[in-house]
């Protein structure tokens, strides 16, 4: 994951502002560290089983 934007700029925030609860939440979530570094560890095929187990995160498509 890349740097994290200051959270006070209401520019770079719009969206989470427009997109209500689902887009709060992610943006919570992505600052975690325990997040942030499960991210990190987890890759493959696999990954979205492991992401909806853990954070009860699920994927569409």
């Amino acid at each position: 994951m890349s740097g994290l934007p200051d959270w006070r700029d209401t520019v770079t925030y719009a969206a989470v502002l427009a997109g209500g609860r689902p887009a709060l939440a992610w943006e919570l979530l992505r600052r975690d560290p325990a997040y942030r570094s499960y991210f990190s560890a987890v890759r493959g095929d696999d990954a979205g089983a492991h992401f909806a187990a853990r954070w009860g995160l699920h994927f569409p498509g």
